[in-house]
C-alpha cells in the first residue's frame, strides 16, 4: 500500500526478520525498522539505577510501592544504540506506525517506545495476526490508539513479578542456598513436578494377574478367526486391576469388592479351563463417532509437538516465531480456538481439492475454547493467507525444523474442518465353567471405523504412549448371543501397578492451562527458567525435580503456602484480565497484595495476613533452615532416620539414630561421630532413594566402613564419605582417596598408603623439609612455599629426595595448549555486527563475539542455539557490565637497610616466627582440649 504523496511514514517492529518481511509489502514511502524487542523495563542490578535515584530506598525494587507502585524505567544498555537511530528516523518521518505483536507485551512494547522516541509527529498502533501483504495493508489502513488497559495489565504483571521475586527470592538465599530465585508462576511449575514425585515416592507397586485367552469361532465367515479376549469376572466378582490398588500401600482398597489373583491363583484356574467349553453371552453394538480437534492454541501446539517432534517448548516456540515473522503462520501466542471466516473458507476449498466433497460438512465447524478467560476475539494458529499453502508448496523454503511445525499446523487446521470419523464399536461378554464349577467372564472390545472423516488428515498422539491411536481398529468376528466358542489358549498374565507418569513439558504446560495459571507468552519461559534454575532437570522427555527443587518448595509450602497455591496464582490471572478489560484499577490490585489493603482487588487471605511484605519480613526468624533443607525418607531396619540434607556443595543422604543431636554446620562434615553420610550420584531421581538404594550408597563409598586397625598405633582405619568425596581416617590422620581409586576396592594396604601423606621425603643441605603430597590439582613436591607438580599419583610414594630437589631447582614451566577450533560458527550478531562463535570453555560451552562472553544455559545445545538467542544472552551478559573487580591493597614502598639492618632485621624475624608458633602451638593445644570437653551445639544454619 502506497503512502499518501510526500508523506513518510516509520513503521517500528519488533525483530529485523519481521521488519524485513513487511518492509516488502509497503510500497514507497514506508520506513521499517526493528527496535529489537522490549526496550526499556525496571532495573536489573544496581548499575543500571540512575544516579538521580540511587539514594532512594525502593531503587533495588525498581518500584516506588509508596508512591502508586510508580515504576522506574531504563533503556537497555544493549538497546541505546538502536533507540538513538529510531529517534533519528522519527525527526525525518510525518507519522509513525507502531506494529509491535498484537498481545499485552506487543502493546506495552508500543507505549514504551512512544514513551522513550517522545516523538513529535502523529502515532498510531497497527495491529494484525498474520504477516501477509493484504493484512499489512488493511492494519495500516485501519490504524488505532494504544490500548491502555492492556499497557495497565502488562505493567501490573510485571510488577507484581518484580515484587514477587525480589522479595521471596532473598529468603531463599538464606535459608536455601544463594543465587536462587521464586516466581509467581515459576514456583507453582515446581511445585506441581514436587508434588508428582513425591507421589512417586510415596508409592508401591502391586502386582495383580488375570488370564488372556485366545479365542476361535467354528465359522469366521469374512471376520477374523481368532481373537483375544481378557478374565474380567470370576464368580461374578469383578477381577482385580490396577485401579483397584492403594498407590501408597499397594493393597487392595477397602471395599473394593474384587478379586485379587495372584500368580498361582491365575495359572491354577487357566488349568481348570483349559478344553473347558467358551459361549458367547452377550453382544452390544453402538455407533462409534470422533469429532475433530479444535485448531491449535499455544498449548496444544506445544504439546503436540512435543509428543509427534520431540520439541521442547522453547523450540517449538522459536520455529512458531520464524514460521510467523516469514508469513507461513498466523500469530502463535493466543488461547483462542476461533478461525476467522476467511480462513473457514480457505480450509473448506482445500478439503474439497484433497480430499473430496464428502470430507467437508455441510455447515462450517465453529470451536469454543475451554481454557480460563481467553482472548476470544484472536485466532487460532493456522496457515496464514487467504489460501492456504500446503506443506508441499512450502517444503524447499523451510528448513526441516521448520518444515514439520509447519506440517503438523495446516493438517490440525485443515482437519478441525472435515467430517467426524465415524463406525461402530462392539463388546463382547463370554463365559466359561471350569472344571470346578467356577464361572468365568471374559471380554472382548472391538471398533471398525467405516468413514474416517479428519482422521485422513490428523491423529492426535497421547502423553500415554501405550495408548491406543484414535484412528485404530481392533476388528472382531462377527458373534452372536450363545455363540459356541473355543479356546487355542489360555496364558495367565502378571500385572504390576505403574506410578503416576512424571510430567513432560507438553503435560506439565496442561496442567498450568487447565489450572488457570500463566498465559501463552509465559509457558516457554516458564519450562526454561525451572530448568535453568536446577529446580527441575530433563530424562528423556520426562521432568524430574531435584532435590533443591523439594528444599525450596517445602519452605514456600510451610511459611508462605498461599504464594505457592494454585487457585490464589489463577486469581491474580483473573484479575489482570479484569485489568486489561477496564474493570480494575492496578493500583488496588498491586497495593491488596503487597500492603494486605482490604480495599479494591486482590485475595482477601494475603490481605489479611498482612501483604507480601508483612509475610516476608515477620516470618523469616521462625524459618529454620536445617529442617527446610533436609528430606525425610524412611527410618531403616536398624532404626535410624534417613534424610537427604541439601548442602552448600549439593544433596547427600545422612541417617541418624532417633534423639541424636545433628551435627552442626561446619562441623563433621565427612560425617564422623553422629551420623553417616553419603553422596548421593549425579542424575539420581528422587524416586530412586529406595531403601535397597540407599543402604547400597552407604556401602559403597558413604557412611562408615571399617578396613582394618592401623598395626603402628592400633587404631581402626574407615573409609568415609565427605563433603569433598572418599577419604580414609584413622585417629588425626585423614586422607582424599586418589583419582584412580574407588570406595569400592579400596584394600586396607591402599588406606594405610594413603594415610602416610603429606610423606616427608628428606631436607635440602639448608635443612629445609621436603614433603611429597596430593592436592586439589594432583600430586606435587613441596619445600617451603615452593611447590612442583609431579607427573603420576604414584611418585608420591616413590620420589626420591635427589628427584624432588632436581624438580624444585627446576624452573616453573606453564605449557599453552594449541586454541582448540570453536564447536560452531553462527554468523554476525544482528546487533553489534560482530562475528559469533560458539567455544568449549572449562565449564561447559559458551557463546562469544571476542569480547563478551555467555555460557550456555542447560537445555540449550551447541547445535540448537539460533543466532536470535545468541545475540540476546551476549546482550544480557553486556547489560550486567563487568564483574567489580577487587581493589588490591597498595603496599607500602620498602624502606632501605644496610646489610647489618638488614641481618639484623632478619634474626628477629626468625625470633618472632619461632616465638609466635610456640605460642600458636600452646593455643592450639587448649583449644583442641576445650573443643573435646564442650558439648557440640546443634546449628539453625544453611549448609
Amino acid at each position: 500500500m502506497p503512502s499518501r504523496a510526500g508523506t513518510t511514514r516509520l513503521v517500528i517492529v519488533e525483530s529485523p526478520a519481521k521488519a524485513k518481511t513487511i518492509s516488502g509489502y509497503l510500497g514507497p514511502g514506508y520506513v521499517v525498522e526493528a527496535s529489537f524487542g522490549h526496550v526499556r523495563d525496571l532495573p536489573r542490578n544496581a548499575a543500571e539505577v540512575p544516579a538521580a535515584y540511587e539514594d532512594k530506598p525502593w531503587a533495588r525494587l525498581g518500584v516506588d510501592v509508596d508512591n502508586g507502585f510508580a515504576a522506574l524505567y531504563v533503556v537497555s544498555p544493549d538497546r541505546k544504540k538502536q533507540i538513538t537511530k529510531l529517534k533519528s528516523l522519527a525527526k525525518e518521518v510525518d507519522e509513525i506506525f507502531l506494529a509491535t505483536d498484537e498481545d499485552r507485551e506487543g502493546e506495552a512494547i508500543a507505549w514504551h517506545l512512544v514513551e522513550t522516541l517522545k516523538p513529535k509527529v502523529p502515532v498510531k498502533r497497527m495491529v494484525f495476526h498474520e504477516i501477509t501483504k493484504p493484512a499489512i495493508q488493511a492494519a495500516v489502513a485501519n490504524p488505532r490508539e494504544i490500548d491502555r488497559d492492556l499497557v495497565d495489565a502488562q505493567e501490573a504483571r510485571r510488577i507484581l513479578d518484580r515484587l514477587y521475586g525480589y522479595e521471596v527470592s532473598p529468603v531463599l538465599w538464606r535459608k536455601v542456598r544463594s543465587g536462587l530465585s521464586a516466581g509467581r508462576v515459576q514456583s507453582v511449575a515446581t511445585r506441581i513436578v514436587v508434588e508428582r514425585e513425591r507421589q512417586r515416592m510415596a508409592f508401591r507397586t502391586a502386582e495383580y494377574w488375570d488370564i488372556l485367552a485366545t479365542l476361535a469361532v467354528a465359522n469366521p465367515g469374512e471376520g477374523p478367526r481368532n481373537f483375544n479376549a481378557t478374565l474380567i469376572a470370576l464368580n461374578g466378582d469383578r477381577i482385580a486391576t490396577g485401579k483397584d490398588f492403594e498407590p501408597t500401600t499397594g493393597r487392595v482398597k477397602p471395599g473394593a469388592g474384587v478379586v485379587h489373583l495372584d500368580s498361582s491363583g491365575a495359572r491354577g484356574l487357566a488349568a481348570r479351563l483349559d478344553g473347558r467349553p467358551f459361549t458367547v453371552t452377550r453382544v452390544e453394538e453402538k455407533p462409534y463417532r470422533r469429532r475433530p480437534y479444535a485448531p491449535f492454541i499455544t498449548s496444544t501446539l506445544q504439546q503436540e509437538a512435543a509428543r509427534k517432534l520431540r520439541f521442547s517448548s522453547q523450540q517449538t516456540m522459536r520455529t512458531a516465531q520464524r514460521l510467523y515473522e516469514n508469513g507461513y503462520i498466523t500469530y502463535m501466542r493466543t488461547d483462542s480456538v476461533n478461525l476467522s471466516e476467511t480462513a473457514i473458507a480457505a480450509a473448506r476449498r482445500q478439503i474439497v481439492e484433497l480430499y473430496g466433497e464428502r470430507s467437508v460438512p455441510p455447515e462450517p465447524r465453529r470451536y469454543t475454547g475451554k481454557v480460563k478467560n481467553a482472548q476470544e476475539a484472536h485466532e487460532a494458529i493456522r496457515p496464514a493467507g487467504d489460501n492456504f499453502r500446503t506443506p508441499g508448496e512450502v517444503a524447499k523454503e523451510l528448513s526441516a525444523e521448520e518444515f514439520k511445525l509447519y506440517e503438523l499446523i495446516w493438517r490440525r487446521t485443515i482437519a478441525s474442518q472435515m467430517t467426524d470419523a465415524v463406525g461402530s464399536s462392539v463388546s463382547v461378554r463370554i463365559r466359561a465353567l471350569s472344571s470346578a464349577g467356577e464361572e468365568a467372564d471374559f471380554g472382548a472390545s472391538g471398533k471398525t471405523i467405516t468413514d474416517p472423516g479428519f482422521l485422513r488428515a490428523y491423529v492426535e498422539s497421547s502423553d500415554d504412549e501405550n495408548a491406543e491411536a484414535e484412528d485404530a481398529e481392533r476388528r472382531l468376528p462377527t458373534l452372536v448371543k450363545d455363540q459356541p466358542l473355543t479356546a487355542d489358549e489360555l496364558a495367565a498374565q502378571g500385572h504390576h501397578t505403574q506410578p503416576p507418569s512424571r510430567y513432560t513439558e507438553a503435560s506439565l504446560v496442561k496442567a498450568l492451562e487447565e489450572l488457570g495459571i500463566g498465559r501463552p507468552s509465559t509457558y516457554a519461559s516458564i519450562m526454561q527458567t525451572i530448568q535453568d534454575r536446577g529446580y527441575v532437570a530433563k530424562r528423556g522427555q520426562a521432568m524430574i525435580p531435584t532435590f533443591l527443587a523439594f528444599a525450596v518448595i517445602g519452605l514456600l509450602e510451610r511459611h508462605y503456602p498461599r504464594l505457592i497455591d494454585y487457585d490464589f496464582t489463577a486469581s491474580m490471572e483473573n484479575e489482570l484480565d479484569e485489568i486489561a478489560g477496564g474493570e480494575h484499577a492496578a493500583i488496588d490490585f498491586l497495593t491488596s497484595f503487597y500492603f494486605g489493603s482490604t480495599t479494591g482487588a486482590g485475595d482477601q487471605a494475603i490481605a489479611h495476613a498482612g501483604g507480601l511484605k508483612k509475610l516476608v519480613t515477620e516470618n523469616l526468624s521462625e524459618i529454620d533452615a536445617r529442617s527446610v533443607n533436609s528430606i525425610p525418607l524412611f527410618t531403616d531396619d536398624e532404626g535410624r532416620e534417613v534424610v537427604v540434607r541439601v548442602g552448600r556443595y549439593g544433596p547427600y543422604l545422612q541417617r541418624t539414630v532417633p534423639g541424636e543431636q545433628p551435627v552442626p554446620a561446619g562441623e563433621g562434615e565427612e560425617g564422623g561421630g553422629q551420623g553417616d553420610r553419603a553422596p548421593i550420584p549425579e542424575g539420581l531421581a528422587p524416586d530412586e532413594l529406595t531403601p535397597e538404594k540407599v543402604h547400597e550408597l552407604f556401602l559403597g563409598g558413604g557412611g562408615e566402613r571399617k578396613l582394618g586397625e592401623d598395626p603402628a598405633t592400633g587404631e581402626p582405619i574407615l573409609l568415609k564419605s565427605g563433603r569433598f568425596g572418599p577419604y580414609v581416617s584413622s585417629g588425626e590422620r585423614k586422607s582424599s582417596l586418589l583419582r584412580s581409586q574407588s570406595p569400592d576396592s579400596l584394600t586396607f594396604d591402599e588406606a594405610l598408603k594413603l594415610l602416610s601423606l603429606p610423606r616427608v621425603i628428606g631436607n635440602d643441605p639448608e635443612g629445609n623439609e621436603v614433603v611429597a603430597n596430593n592436592g586439589r590439582y594432583g600430586p606435587y613436591v613441596k619445600r617451603g612455599d615452593e611447590f612442583r607438580s609431579l607427573d603420576s599419583e604414584d611418585k608420591m610414594f616413590t620420589v626420591s629426595l635427589d628427584e624432588a630437589l632436581a624438580l624444585l631447582a627446576a624452573p616453573k614451566t606453564r605449557q599453552r595448549r594449541a586454541a582448540a577450533p570453536p564447536l560452531r560458527e553462527m554468523g554476525n550478531d544482528p546487533l553489534t555486527e560482530k562475528p559469533l562463535v560458539i567455544k568449549d570453555g572449562r565449564f561447559g560451552p559458551y557463546v562469544t563475539d571476542g569480547e563478551t562472553n555467555a555460557s550456555l544455559r542447560r537445555a540449550q545445545t551447541p547445535e540448537a542455539l539460533t543466532l536470535e538467542e545468541a545475540s540476546e544472552m551476549l546482550a544480557e551478559k553486556r547489560a550486567k557490565g563487568p564483574a567489580p573487580k577487587k581493589k588490591a591493597a597498595k603496599k607500602a614502598a620498602p624502606a632501605k637497610k644496610t646489610a647489618t639492618a638488614a641481618k639484623k632485621t632478619t634474626a628477629a624475624k626468625k625470633t618472632t616466627a619461632a616465638k609466635k608458633t610456640t605460642t600458636a602451638k600452646a593455643t592450639t593445644a587448649k583449644k583442641a582440649t576445650a573443643k573435646k570437653a564442650a558439648p557440640r551445639k546443634a546449628t539453625t544454619g544453611s549448609e
